[in-house]
């Protein structure tokens, strides 16, 4: 999976409580392709195991700075590595870090590594906030270390919450991600990405809506993230997690969200409309739940606006802009149709009858259509690879402007 494939990625664990998750990540970091040495520390080996990862990871664990045969393992694994990850990273280990200090197997192996290095702390609320470990937060970030910022959360147990809580697992494996990205096109790039369905009021209880889940526009704002990008995720009603890093829009109507595309599109590079925006609204929405007893036999709808169209005024002369188009019938048509009035760089269509291509799954088929009357027929593959698939044209849009 993009971009671990074929990866060496060192990650440290220090000895704390949150070194059960330690476990976990280095599963997802195998599991998305990656090849994962992992470091132990001796406190580290008094919470967790090393069989446990060499059964995870299917590599040997390190332990010791100094043995027989394995004098000079922080150069090697400091060399091999394309990413260092320490989670956790206790106090003690961002002062040793801070301090340049070579003590153990993985403290040597940050001083031998050119790698980017992403220390993530976990900690007792109390120590994470003492001004001394805030020192030597500042100084690991001055040195050019990566730090991921604690979780505000529950704490070992009788210790209530705090700041101080360990990211989750896939949390740290998406900022793994955009640390390993060789792309750089879109980064720094202001990128507006709409997900999801709007509902339109019936009446207080009851709307209007499809059956859009949001995964496509998630995994767009997500892989432009992972990029390097600044993402801005406009999003109606989701029925997937939001990843890191976005910044997020929530919004319940077709009027709501052309709103926060209106005000995004200032400034923006590129703007991407996977959302499923209700084309329909209710003419007089009641102000009461309506009574079965007491209802109309008809229900009279106007159309909403058309998001891409209404806004068209607003985009910046160089913004790449790209639609969707799901149909149940000839979609081939209808997206050429989008893909002028709407003034589109490319439309991406797909047919919402098609198994395993429809609303609610995690895979897609699509066909893009360019402006120059160019079309893709893409296979059958994840939303995520899709995603990437619609990234890389915009990045090649982007050179010409």
């Amino acid at each position: 999976m993009r971009p671990f494939d074929r990866q060496r990625i060192l990650l440290g664990v220090t000895g704390g409580i949150a070194s059960y998750k330690a476990a976990w990540l280095a599963r997802l970091l195998t599991q998305a392709g990656a090849e994962v040495d992992v470091v132990l520390t001796r406190s580290a080996c008094e919470f967790i195991g090393a069989i446990t990862f060499e059964a995870l990871t299917g590599r040997p664990v390190y332990t010791a700075l100094i043995a027989p045969g394995h004098a000079l393992d922080h150069i090697a694994l400091a060399r091999a590595a394309q990413l260092v990850v320490v989670a956790p990273a206790t106090a003690d280990f961002l002062a040793r870090a801070a301090g340049g200090h070579a003590d153990d197997l993985l403290s040597a192996c940050l001083l031998a590594t050119s790698a980017p290095t992403l220390l993530v702390p976990a900690m007792n609320d109390r120590m994470w906030a003492h001004p001394q470990v805030r020192r030597n937060t500042d100084s690991a970030r001055g040195i050019g270390y990566h730090v991921l910022e604690p979780d505000n959360g529950a704490l070992a147990v009788g210790e209530g919450s705090g700041p101080g809580r360990m990211p989750e697992p896939e949390t740290i494996l998406a900022y793994c991600a955009r640390l390993l990205e060789t792309s750089t096109v879109l980064k720094g790039r202001s990128i507006v990405v709409t997900a999801g369905p709007t509902r339109e009021p019936i009446d207080p209880v009851r709307f209007l809506s499809n059956r859009s889940s949001g995964k496509m526009g998630v995994a767009i704002a997500a892989a432009a993230w992972r990029r390097g990008a600044d993402v801005t995720l406009i999003a109606g009603p989701l029925e997937v997690e939001i990843p890191p890093g976005l910044h997020v829009v929530t919004v319940e109507t077709t009027s709501q969200m052309r709103d926060a595309v209106a005000r995004a599109l200032p400034g923006a590079d590129v703007l991407i409309m996977a959302a499923a925006p209700a084309d329909f609204t209710a003419a007089a929405p009641a102000t009461a739940k309506i009574k079965k007893a007491a209802a109309a036999h008809a229900l009279a709808l106007v159309p909403t606006d058309d998001i891409l169209a209404s806004t068209r005024a607003a985009r910046p002369a160089s913004c790449v802009t790209v639609g969707f188009a799901l149909e149940t019938g000839d979609a081939r048509s209808e997206a050429g149709r989008k893909l002028v009035d709407k003034g589109l760089d490319f439309i991406v269509a797909n047919d919402a009858l098609e198994a395993g291509a429809g609303f609610g799954v995690d895979t897609n088929r699509v066909t893009i259509r360019h402006a120059d009357g160019r079309e893709e027929h893409l296979p059958l593959q994840r939303k995520l690879q899709v995603a990437d698939e619609i990234l890389d044209r915009v990045e090649v849009l982007l050179h010409g402007r």
